[in-house]
């Protein structure tokens, strides 16, 4: 199945070139004189973004392999680079190494890395199948409600387990175990239907949760380190839930509409999830353990500034430790490890350095003017540049495989466009936030997303199904935002 995935990708000529394209690209830049205004190190930093934009939408190397050679890029080119801050000496590869490495000791870092062992945990346990299991068993067997409760649990799990790749991978065997039990055929609207809620769902969520994916961690990171302001989990709750909300029941409308189901309910279908509850048997002590952990965190998550001062890396790490201790916690090492994407915890940290460095070289801020006087939005209203910079996120999203990714390469140069802006009132925190919102909007390929393709992996729809129900999705979720800006958003200070 897999290679079955992989075989178109493997044949064309961006896959298959694409390492190439980005080379060139990179010396082309670093060959033309350095612009006005713009240091020699950010200049070969606008190179590498470049370069590393190309490999990742190319998809021409792997995620952590791409991570490594941005890494040595960085080293190599900025340490041959005047000093940003005495021109007259190099930089050197030491200080350029320790830059490129920045992104690992970054506290957005410490949280993604430390949610990604708590995923790890729920799928050990397998506490995450039983929550998803059991609300499905509350539902009946209406194909409508069986839709309404994979929804759901993509709801629920989003505040349990902070990777949307683990919990697609969670919720895809159980909706197959379904499909299976109903008696319907793998390529049956009803699979189709339930296949691609259940990855959708979870792009959503991603919006609503600031700890449901990485990218949001990137954006807060940098708005920390950039803007200074620090984004509580509940602020971003606030904010951003009334969208996830909204948008789970025009995820609902827009499935079922454009592609109802073959029948209105299917003979069976309550008491397979039933027994499918049945045979995981009696909740297991670490399953126990783990609940508490996770609602004692999130409740440390959501009540940060209110009732305690504990930031959410510092609680999510203390959590992990826990979940280590012999005794006290649900697994060891060995166990823990294998279930680890070590890929994902790389590309997020380079992924903070190559934007820090953007920042730190200039580059960002050069590349804002650039886009500010090529869009004319300095003088513009706030929605009105909500509304151009989320439309160029979208359609950039197009080509990128990784939220992550793009999150690392854009909001250092959105928070440089917005602090460009003239505009007065603008508010730069709120605005990048509400970008970042965008940047999960994978909704329309299956490319554009991990979770996207594992769904799409178990071949109960076509892509052209994932395009026709994404293209309206997509299209009334860039509405929202805009509708939002001018009303609730504006109404709590963001816009």
């Amino acid at each position: 199945m897999q290679t079955a995935l992989q075989q178109p990708i493997q044949q064309s000529p961006f896959k298959r070139y694409g390492l190439i394209f980005g080379f060139l690209a990179l010396l082309g830049i670093i060959a033309l004189p350095t612009p006005e205004g713009l240091p020699v190190a950010g200049q070969r930093m606008i190179g590498i973004l470049i370069f590393s934009v190309i490999v990742w939408m190319t998809d021409s190397i792997s995620y952590p392999v791409s991570a490594a050679v941005i890494m040595s890029l960085m080293a190599v080119l900025l340490g041959l680079s005047p000093d940003i801050a005495n021109p007259k000496v190099l930089m050197g590869t030491s200080k350029a190494l320790g830059i490129a490495l920045g992104g690992f000791s970054n506290t957005a870092f410490a949280l993604v890395a430390g949610a990604l062992f708590l995923a790890a945990a729920m799928t050990q346990t397998g506490l995450d199948k039983r929550i998803a299991l059991f609300v499905l068993s509350k539902i009946g067997a209406k194909t409508n409600r069986v839709l309404i409760g994979v929804i759901v649990v993509g709801f629920i799990l989003s505040f349990f387990v902070p990777s949307t790749t683990a919990r697609v991978s969670c919720m895809v065997p159980i909706v197959m175990g379904i499909i299976m039990a109903f008696g319907v055929e793998l390529k049956s609207r009803f699979a189709a239907v339930m296949m691609i809620a259940t990855a959708q769902a979870d792009s959503l969520w991603n919006v609503g949760i600031k700890t449901a994916a990485a990218q949001n961690m990137i954006a807060v990171g940098f708005i920390k380190s950039q803007l200074g302001i620090d984004i509580t989990w509940m602020d971003w709750f606030i904010a951003a839930a009334p969208f996830s909300a909204i948008m789970s029941v025009v995820l609902y409308y827009v499935l079922m509409k454009l592609m109802p189901p073959e029948k209105d309910e299917i003979a069976g279908g309550k008491e397979a999830v039933h027994r499918l509850l049945t045979e995981m048997g009696p909740m297991s002590f670490n399953e126990k353990k783990l609940l508490f952990i996770s609602c004692t965190l999130l409740f440390l998550w959501a009540t940060e500034k209110i009732l305690h001062d504990f930031d959410t890396s510092t609680t999510t790490i203390v959590a992990i430790a826990i979940m280590f201790l012999p005794g006290i916690g649900v697994m060891d090492w060995k166990q823990a490890a294998p279930r680890i994407n070590w890929g994902t915890i790389i590309l997020f940290g380079v992924g903070i350095s190559l934007g820090s460095a953007l920042l730190s070289t200039k580059a960002a801020a050069w590349l804002a003017k650039i886009i500010v006087s090529a869009f004319g939005i300095q003088t513009m209203p706030a929605l009105i540049i909500l509304a151009i910079l989320a439309a160029f996120l979208i359609i950039i999203h197009m080509g990128f495989a990784s939220a992550t990714a793009l999150a690392a390469a854009m909001i250092p140069i959105i928070i440089s466009i917005l602090q460009s802006v003239k505009t007065p009132g603008i508010n730069i925190v709120g605005l990048t936030m509400i970008l970042q919102y965008v940047v999960s909007f994978g909704f329309i390929l299956p490319v554009n997303a991990p979770q996207n393709m594992i769904a799409y992996g178990t071949e109960t729809f076509e892509v052209r199904d994932f395009i026709r129900t994404g293209i309206p999705l997509t299209i009334i979720a860039y509405g929202l935002i805009l509708l939002l800006g001018a009303t609730y958003w504006k109404w709590l200070g963001l816009v």
